[in-house]
């Protein structure tokens, strides 16, 4: 092995350019029927296409889609639930129409909704009745809001829906009994989000289709209930978080039994539909995943006595569960290996991979594995985060020398950050940047506790975790106090925002579509999200003297560092404005920072370009704000008042 040669942090030569970054292809929304295998791809470099694949029992792999169709709903605009297959024919959500369409084997997608502003999600086949049974979001009305329903549409010939159930403000997950004779769906209201109080529902389905005899089953506005889900011989499951923790339950003779009561998360926040945590391999197994301490781990579960079997994996992340026959299939990844597709023999207990990308080329002696750290926070309580070191197996540091840290606070701001190896984080590791990637007081995976610790509390808790991350490691010696940046995205970008206004620790900011003005945003976001400042926050305009505190735009003047912010220009979420208004108060305070709008973004950034694009201008940026110099060469980006 070559002896390292001695370069400063931030100018380590990396084998993961920022095309190689761009280029990652995602998997999403698995399905096994028959057992064939299907699965959403994301390809940033078909810019940003979604397409549909099948994995037949003999090992081929076919696009089953052709271009230009786009398998994506924006049903919540988060999408999901945007395919379901019957029989060998599939039935799609095309993203440019929002129109659902058929596909027969060896034919072109033929349209079965009309054209109109409906949107549709997460259907189920009525096999028996000719119909699907789906989620649909109605934006006929331009001057209300979108109106959710559950509806049934007919299979033959083009049906904009028939009501089945209606009166609330978001509906999800309708499931169908074996026999087809019974609907579970999950329905909730504002200011409620789907994390915070969720209702199920059952009802009876007569032979003409229409339901009757509702019942509520579980839920209410302080438990949440996520993915119902039918076993083969018809009892009812779900998972709920009564006892702090998303657990299974099932409802059974007109009860509800716990199956397996634990600190651990068994659920996953709704920002999109068809999330899977739990499927049967048969009426008497379940093949389920679940959540400690930011890690995710499998097990099997049997429904007769109960027992529960952890299965030793290497894998850390675990989604999309589904299973048929003694087997299940999902996406998995871990800290060395990218999220792929794997099968699971329930008997054997073997596992498989169906399919990988990227990365495999990639030698680990560059491959940063993330540490996991508890570190102290505000209110004397404890807060969570993934640190990366900085990692290669060519250079080294001068002896004395601390390397620049990046500080990332993930979107949501329910969600969490995952373990997988991904190049996104790869990408400034091996340049020789620190990265922590912090689960703030608010993020799921920790129980119900620790994710109402945001509650009333959004750019307070989510910014003094971010700093206090930072800070632990400074302290530790691991990160340059001088040299810290921190970056996000929506959410995260927002918590970006208000870290660099309300605290002095900072040096740089990235900003990705994140909220500059909380107000503009309660008024122009869109129905999903339209009241979830009221748990984060407050309500409004009752409590707007908080809305007007924790909006950074009124406090630009406060800003003392540079920042690069980026922003899709057709985002319906977070809006254009929101990034404008905070480059103007840059721009009049004197204060460098670049701007980077992309044309066709909407929230989140989906073609390779752009992607690309803006990590080079953020790697710049920090070259210029920090005083490094870089490996190669990266195309300039225009950065106002450098001098300043």
């Amino acid at each position: 092995m070559s002896k390292r040669r001695v370069v400063s942090y931030g100018s380590w030569k990396s084998p993961i350019t920022p095309e190689m970054a761009a280029s990652v292809t995602q998997l999403t929304e698995v399905m096994i029927r028959g057992g064939s295998i299907y699965w959403r791809e994301f390809h940033p470099e078909q810019q940003g296409r979604f397409t549909l694949l099948k994995r037949t029992v003999d090992g081929r792999v076919a696009e089953l889609v052709p271009s230009p169709f786009n398998v994506r709903t924006t049903v919540h605009e988060y999408g999901g639930g945007s395919f379901v297959v019957d029989n060998d024919v599939v039935y799609f959500s095309d993203f440019p129409d929002q129109r659902i369409y058929r596909l027969d084997r060896g034919a072109l997608p033929l349209p079965v909704t009309p054209e109109v502003k409906m949107r549709y999600a997460d259907g189920v086949i009525d096999s028996g009745r000719g119909r699907m049974i789906c989620v649909r979001e109605d934006h006929s009305m331009s001057d209300q809001q979108a109106v959710n329903t559950i509806v049934s549409l007919s299979l033959d010939g083009e049906d904009s829906g028939h009501v089945l159930v209606s009166g609330s403000d978001f509906y999800s997950s309708p499931r169908l009994s074996p026999d087809g004779s019974r609907l579970a769906w999950v329905e909730w209201n504002h200011p409620n989000m789907p994390w915070d109080g969720t209702e199920l529902w059952l009802g009876k389905l007569n032979s003409d289709g229409s339901l009757t005899r509702t019942q509520r089953v579980a839920g209410g506005s302080d438990e949440s209930v996520v993915q119902p889900e039918w076993s083969p011989d018809g009892v009812l499951y779900f998972v709920s978080d009564r006892s702090g923790w998303w657990n299974l339950h099932r409802w059974r003779e007109g009860r509800i039994e716990p199956l397996h009561g634990t600190a651990a998360e068994f659920g996953r926040p709704h920002w999109t539909f068809g999330l899977s945590t739990y499927a049967f391999a048969s009426s008497e197994h379940i093949v389920c995943t679940f959540a400690t301490k930011g890690c995710w781990h499998l097990a099997v579960l049997d429904t007769a006595n109960l027992k529960f079997e952890p299965i030793e994996s290497a894998y850390t992340e675990i989604r999309c569960v589904r299973a048929e026959a003694g087997r299940a299939v999902f996406i998995a990844g871990s800290p060395t290996v990218p999220e792929s597709i794997l099968e699971f023999d329930i008997t054997t207990r073997e596992f498989n991979v169906l399919r990988r990308f990227q990365s495999e080329a990639i030698d680990l002696e560059y491959v940063s594995t993330p540490q996991a750290i508890e570190f102290p926070t505000s209110n004397n309580l404890k807060a969570h985060a993934f640190y990366y070191p900085p990692r290669t197996r060519d250079f080294t540091a001068l002896q004395d020398e601390r390397p620049p840290l990046i500080v990332i606070s993930h979107g949501g701001p329910t969600s969490e950050t995952v373990t997988t190896l991904r190049l996104a984080v790869q990408f400034w590791t091996t340049r020789g940047f620190a990265v922590v990637d912090v689960n703030y007081g608010g993020s799921s995976g920790y129980g119900r506790e620790y994710r109402q610790r945001l509650n009333g509390q959004w750019g307070v808790v989510d910014v003094d975790d971010c700093v206090n991350a930072a800070n632990y490691l400074v302290k530790a010696g691991l990160a340059d106090g001088k040299r810290l940046a921190i970056r996000g995205g929506s959410a995260g970008g927002y918590t970006t925002l208000c870290a660099l206004t309300f605290r002095n620790l900072f040096k740089a900011g990235a900003s990705y579509y994140g909220v500059s003005d909380l107000e503009v945003l309660d008024r122009e976001t869109h129905k999903f999200e339209s009241h979830y400042n009221v748990k984060l926050i407050g309500p409004y305009p009752e409590q707007r003297d908080l809305y007007y505190e924790r909006s950074p735009i009124h406090f630009a003047g406060r800003i003392s560092c540079p920042m690069i912010i980026f922003q899709g220009l057709e985002d319906k979420i977070v809006t254009p404005s929101q990034a404008e208004l905070i480059v103007q108060a840059l721009r009049a305070k004197g204060l460098p920072y670049a701007y980077l709008p992309f044309e066709g973004e909407q929230h989140g950034f989906r073609r390779k370009e752009n992607i690309k694009r803006s990590l080079e201008a953020e790697l710049y940026f920090y070259s210029k704000v920090f005083g490094f110099e870089l490996a190669d060469h990266v195309e300039p980006i225009k950065i106002e008042n450098l001098r300043a």
